[in-house]
């Protein structure tokens, strides 16, 4: 099937002031655009109250389907415009096209107007209906994931009886866990490692990172809730979390 190139005129205005400035490279890297890429999703997410699930279902989609074709084949922005568009249908909380190119275009261009309902704006939403066709069918419509969420949840519900109640109010654990896992979603590690893992990691880096400790016992406490995870498998993720943070350093 044929899709938006990365040249098509109704998107060429959609890759400009948030790529152009500060001292990265003219030509940014592959993982550095896509955190970039990320990025704009989960700020338009935001914008348009997006759940975080479905905000998370839209990374995956886009990530997925940049492991199956080049950056350089199809304008990202777009990709991603399309990816929010899809997963509000597959997270049933539906997002109109035309909020989302709006949304999109003051990212871009800030305090613009909206976009008119002129003959540039139905090229775009055109452009992002094709592309989302483009992305089921890269997907073979494979477009419903298992995210970390529910299992993040779980663990902190679980943890939280273990922990005196006084400690637990006063450390941000499961806000900072929750903030954790958000961060996974701008780089492909969130496709790389299995959710239960990633929940774990996320947890286990935040009881650290206060110095909350867990009563002893035979097994360690994520043992206990994950049969198959290992330490190798906590540090890989978040090894790989670290290293999205450095690229958000390069970013700024």
């Amino acid at each position: 099937m044929e899709g938006p190139s990365a040249h098509s005129t109704a998107s060429l205005r959609l890759a400009g002031r948030r790529d152009s400035g500060g001292d990265i490279e003219a030509y940014p890297s592959r993982d550095t655009k896509h955190f970039r890429v990320c990025r704009f999703i989960m700020e338009t997410g935001v914008k348009l109250c997006m759940r975080s699930v479905p905000v998370a279902t839209a990374c995956v989609l886009y990530h997925r389907f940049f492991e199956r074709v080049g950056i350089h084949a199809y304008e990202p922005y777009l990709v991603a415009m399309s990816c929010v568009y899809l997963a509000g249908k597959v997270e049933e909380q539906h997002i109109r096209t035309r909020d989302i190119i709006n949304v999109s275009h003051r990212y871009f261009n800030s305090g613009s107007a909206p976009l008119e309902c002129d003959k540039e704006f139905w090229d775009l939403r055109d452009s992002v209906v094709q592309c989302e066709l483009l992305i089921l069918r890269q997907l073979n419509f494979q477009v419903s994931f298992e995210h970390p969420h529910k299992y993040l949840l779980h663990y902190l519900l679980s943890v939280k009886s273990l922990v005196n109640r006084h400690a637990w109010s006063r450390t941000p654990v499961a806000e900072t866990s929750w903030a954790l896992l958000r961060d996974c979603y701008h780089g492909a590690m969130c496709i790389h490692h299995r959710p239960q893992h990633i929940a774990i990691a996320m947890l286990y880096l935040a009881l650290n990172s206060y110095g909350v400790e867990l009563p002893a016992g035979e097994r360690e406490w994520w043992q206990v809730l994950c049969d198959d995870v290992t330490k190798a498998d906590i540090e890989a993720v978040i090894a790989d979390l670290l290293q999205l943070y450095d690229m958000e350093a390069k970013c700024i």
